[in-house]
C-alpha cells in the first residue's frame, strides 16, 4: 500500500533556505570559493608535473632528515594531493552551497520505469544538468575543467617510469669474441668443472678495465648457464658448436615481454617465465613448447680459453629481449 505525503502537514520541518539562496552577495562569494579550490588543485597538479620532469631528486638538499629521494616523493605526493583534494572540496562545496536545495516527493511505483519515463531520460539527464547551473556559472565551469584537464596528466606521466623504448639498444651486448663469462654475484671466472650436470648458473660478460656496469647492460647482459648431459641435446650441427662439454647459453630476457627467466624444472629440462608461463625446452635451443613468446631465447655461443675458463665465441647472432622492440615476428 503507497502512502502519498503532505507538504502542507504542520508536523513537517519548515525548509530553511540557505544564505546562498537569497542573498545574491552570499551566492557570488560561494561561487568564487568553489572556483577557488579548482584553481588550488590546478596549481597542486603544476606542482606534481615541476617536480616529477624538472626538479632532480639530487637537488632536494634542503631536508637532511628525509634524504633528496624521500623529499622528491614527498613533493610528488603533496602536489597530486592537494590536486585531487581540492577538486573533491569544491565538489562538495558547490553542491551545499549552489546546486538545487528544494525538497522532492519520489511516490512509490513500480520498480520498472514506465516507457514514457524510459523514453525522456536523455531529456531528463540535460534538465538536471541546467539545474545544477554549470551552463550560466561560467567561473565554476572553466575552473574546473582547468582542475580536470590538469589532473588528468599526472597519471600519464607515471608511464615514464615503465623506461623508454629500447629502440635499437637491444641488438648489441657487452658479449663479444673471447669475453669471459663472470659469476653473478662475485664477479668470478668460471669453469666448466664449475657446474655439475643440471646445475644454473646466471653471468655478466667480464668488462674492460675501468668501465663500470650499469642497470641497463646489466639487464641484456645477463645469461643463463645450464649443463645437461651432451647426449640430451637435440641441436643442429651449428648450435651443437655452441656448447661446450654439455654446457648451453640463453639469454636471460625472456623473448615474450623482458621479463627475467629464472625458472628451471631440472627432470624436464624446461625453463618458465613467471611473468607469463612461457616455457622453453633447453635441449632443443629454448624451444618455446607454451605459452605467448613467439620465439626461442638467444644462445650465447661459448668455447674456453687456455686457461680454461668459460668464454663467449661471438657475441648474440640476434637481438636480446621481446620480439615487438626489434622484430615483426
Amino acid at each position: 500500500m503507497s502512502h502519498e505525503i503532505d507538504l502542507s502537514d504542520p508536523g513537517l520541518p519548515v525548509h530553511q533556505h540557505r544564505r546562498t539562496d537569497t542573498d545574491p552577495v552570499a551566492e557570488k562569494k560561494a561561487e568564487r570559493q568553489v572556483a577557488l579550490y579548482f584553481v588550488l588543485s590546478a596549481l597542486g597538479t603544476i606542482l606534481f608535473i615541476y617536480a616529477y620532469i624538472f626538479i632532480p631528486i639530487t637537488s632536494f638538499v634542503f631536508v637532511p632528515l628525509l634524504g633528496s629521494t624521500n623529499t622528491h616523493q614527498l613533493m610528488l605526493g603533496l602536489g597530486l594531493t592537494f590536486s585531487m583534494l581540492f577538486i573533491g572540496l569544491g565538489a562538495i562545496h558547490w553542491a551545499k552551497q549552489l546546486m538545487p536545495d528544494s525538497e522532492v516527493i519520489a511516490h512509490r511505483h513500480e520498480l520498472r520505469s514506465p516507457k514514457d519515463e524510459r523514453d525522456d531520460f536523455v531529456a531528463t539527464v540535460k534538465e538536471r544538468a541546467a539545474a545544477a547551473g554549470l551552463g550560466r556559472r561560467s567561473l565554476i565551469k572553466r575552473t574546473l575543467g582547468l582542475s580536470l584537464g590538469l589532473v588528468g596528466l599526472s597519471p600519464l606521466l607515471l608511464l615514464r617510469d615503465l623506461g623508454p623504448l629500447p629502440e635499437k639498444q637491444l641488438e648489441t651486448t657487452s658479449w663479444a669474441k673471447g669475453v669471459r663469462l663472470l659469476t653473478d654475484p662475485g664477479d668470478r671466472p668460471i669453469k666448466a668443472s664449475d657446474l655439475e650436470v643440471g646445475a644454473v648458473a646466471q653471468v655478466l660478460p667480464e668488462l674492460g678495465a675501468g668501465v663500470r656496469r650499469t642497470l641497463n647492460s646489466i639487464a641484456k647482459d645477463a645469461v643463463l648457464l645450464i649443463r645437461l648431459r651432451p647426449e640430451e641435446f637435440r641441436l643442429s650441427p651449428e648450435r651443437l658448436s655452441w656448447t661446450h662439454e654439455g654446457i648451453i647459453a640463453f639469454s636471460k630476457i625472456c623473448s615474450h615481454m623482458g621479463c627475467a627467466v629464472a625458472l628451471y624444472e631440472q627432470q624436464t629440462k624446461h625453463l618458465l617465465c613467471p611473468c607469463h608461463q612461457s616455457t622453453f625446452d633447453v635441449p632443443q635451443a629454448a624451444k618455446v613448447i607454451f605459452g605467448p613468446s613467439a620465439r626461442p631465447l638467444p644462445q650465447l655461443a661459448i668455447t674456453v680459453d687456455d686457461e680454461g675458463y668459460l668464454i663467449a665465441q661471438q657475441p648474440f647472432t640476434e637481438p636480446v629481449g621481446p620480439s615487438f622492440w626489434e622484430r615483426s615476428s
